[in-house]
């Protein structure tokens, strides 16, 4: 029988990691509303616990890839859920808005940022060779497998036990998560004595002659980023991914289930449009990842940001307390392209600056991205109050899409002065 290579199980545990992430991120818009009426708490006040939360999330991202550099994936990954299964779990005890803000947003904001899709490519880049960008496909679908699972379940729970039991329910997992990351991850395929999954021995030595002697401190992060920043494929990248941020966990994730509420759509109706958006964002984000490894992946960014925005545009349109086939439709259009811009980017990345460095400028990226994502949250908060709805949001969440598909065509391919400077 043939012995299956440990790179499987640590992408397995990795998945998994990923899905106990998610699973706070697909709470947070059935949370709002109870919360608010409990508490008495504004939108804006909630908005902001999310805003800090996309903001940290994204930021803590690039320092936590050089963190695992320094001190494993294994210690970060478990200290992150950890702190995931902490901030979600004290949530239950608090009384005050800056309580929230301080454990939504900070806690949780640092231990999912920790656990975010860079982490996922670190792994993938270490851990294979080949199938890489299906990997990658395959970590970025662990946000919708996580959506699928939890957010019925969630807002099941929220109407029929109370939000308390939801956010209990996420902490208990992030918690038992945590023996199965120290007992199966490894941070290397050599500490194990093995290859990367795929590799002849002279991929594993430049693979492992690039990993120890990457940057080892937070600094590296911040010198990355500074050398990233004078090319223009960088800014290409982030603004391209601080609009996929915005249109993804920024306005859908926070705000799709309280403007549902506003037509007159109950939470578990609305968490079960959002599922739509989960199953197929499990097809068009593996798809992605293999398509990524055939095709040139500025022009799947291209289709991905185009449909976005089209579907971004309709929705306002579409939006009432019937459920009809063109909101179903325009669910799936969400589904298909929600993370299939992960494998391209992240492909751009390595491509461009390098296996090591790529991972770190992708940290960056991504950072952007969550940026995006709390702007969007904040932004889109707003506009719900001062207009009385979100149909404005929608429309410039359409049109930032359209936008970023236009950019895409400008990223350029190659190897860039950054990664020959630090080939030399």
């Amino acid at each position: 029988m043939t012995r299956i290579h440990h790179a499987w199980w640590v992408a397995l545990v990795t998945f998994l990691v990923l899905i106990a992430s998610a699973a706070f991120r697909s709470s947070t818009g059935v949370m709002i509303i109870p919360i608010e009426q409990e508490f008495g708490w504004s939108r804006a006040a909630t908005s902001l616990a999310i805003s800090v939360n996309l903001v940290l999330y994204g930021v803590t991202a690039p320092f936590a890839t050089a963190l695992m550099e320094r001190f494993g994936i294994r210690r970060i990954a478990a200290g992150a859920l950890a702190l995931l299964a902490l901030g979600t779990g004290l949530t239950t005890l608090m009384q005050a808005s800056w309580q929230l803000v301080l454990l939504w947003g900070v806690l949780v904001g640092v231990g999912t940022g920790s656990t975010a899709l860079v982490f996922g490519a670190l792994v993938a880049n270490r851990w294979f060779v080949k199938r890489r960008g299906l990997i990658v496909g395959i970590f970025g679908a662990a946000w919708a497998t996580g959506q699928l699972v939890f957010l019925p379940i969630m807002a099941s729970t929220i109407e029929h036990r109370g939000w308390r039991y939801a956010a209990a329910g996420v902490a208990l997992l992030s918690a038992c998560l945590i023996p199965l990351v120290w007992g199966v991850m490894r941070d290397r395929p050599s500490d194990i004595g093995v290859q990367p999954y795929g590799a002849d021995d002279s991929e594993s030595e430049v693979e492992s002659n690039t990993v120890h002697s990457a940057w080892r401190t937070a600094t590296s992060a911040l010198a990355t980023l500074r050398d990233a920043s004078r090319t223009r494929a960088f800014w290409l990248l982030a603004g391209t991914f601080f609009i996929c941020g915005w249109t993804t966990n920024g306005i859908i994730s926070s705000h799709f289930v309280p403007a549902m509420h506003d037509h007159g759509v109950g939470a578990t109706t609305a968490a079960s449009l959002l599922v739509i958006v989960g199953v197929f964002d499990v097809v068009g984000t593996v798809g992605s990842g293999w398509l990524t490894d055939r095709m040139d992946p500025r022009i799947l960014l291209v289709v991905y940001y185009g449909l976005r925005g089209v579907a971004m545009i309709a929705l306002p349109i579409i939006l009432g307390p019937q459920i009809q086939l063109p909101l179903i439709v325009v669910m799936v259009l969400f589904g298909l392209d929600w993370v299939a811009t992960v494998p391209p980017t992240v492909t751009l990345c390595r491509e461009i600056y390098g296996p090591d460095r790529g991972a770190v400028v992708f940290g960056w990226v991504f950072a952007s991205h969550m940026v995006g994502a709390a702007v969007a949250a904040a932004v889109s908060g707003w506009i719900r109050v001062a207009s009385g709805d979100y149909a404005n949001a929608w429309w410039l969440a359409g049109g930032l899409a359209i936008a970023a598909a236009v950019a895409c065509l400008a990223i350029p391919r190659g190897t860039t002065r950054l990664r020959a400077h630090a080939a030399a």
